[in-house]
């Protein structure tokens, strides 16, 4: 990179990644220093980064593991050692604890997150089906009504008299 600068009399100079005194522009840094504060070779290492960070899940056996290894640390420390091992907080081993005590065994596995799935009443199915014939059948009703009152009105213009009528 270049940084262009001025001297005294209007002249041009050209530095390859130096700066003029303390002023920088972005992303201008002394010559092999980077924004990091590390050398180019160690800044090019890829970091993979994943798009969406999972959920971690702990089987019923590892927490009862783990519970059992901190029910048998006696001496200070040695369950923060435990935990920073194992990369957990605090908190989890209390909520385990707490699961265990209760008698939970199936507390201690993993829980579906969500609403629970409801399984229909075969009730409902049969009076939803219902519904539906009675509004097919009240749809017919008022179709063999309209289909009356026309006839009606045609025997009138006609004027035929209706057996109903006699």
């Amino acid at each position: 990179m270049k940084v262009v600068g001025k001297k005294a009399r209007g002249e041009v100079i050209e530095e390859a990644g130096e700066t003029e005194g303390a002023r920088r522009a972005s992303g201008v840094f002394p010559a092999g220093a980077s924004a990091t504060g590390v050398a180019p070779a160690e800044e090019q290492a890829e970091v993979e980064v994943v798009a969406k960070a999972a959920r971690r899940r702990f089987t019923a056996e590892y927490k009862r593991r783990i519970v059992r290894e901190a029910d048998r640390c006696t001496k200070s420390g040695e369950i923060g050692t435990l935990l920073r091992r194992e990369g957990l907080y605090s908190s989890h081993v209390v909520t385990w604890r707490a699961a265990r005590d209760r008698g939970e065994l199936a507390g201690l596995a993993a829980k579906q997150r969500g609403p629970k799935a409801v399984l229909p009443d075969p009730r409902d199915k049969k009076i939803a089906e219902q519904e539906r014939e009675t509004a097919r059948w009240k749809k017919r009703a008022e179709r063999a009504e309209a289909l009356v009152e026309v006839q009606k009105k045609l025997a009138m213009l006609l004027g035929t008299p209706l057996e109903s009528e006699q």
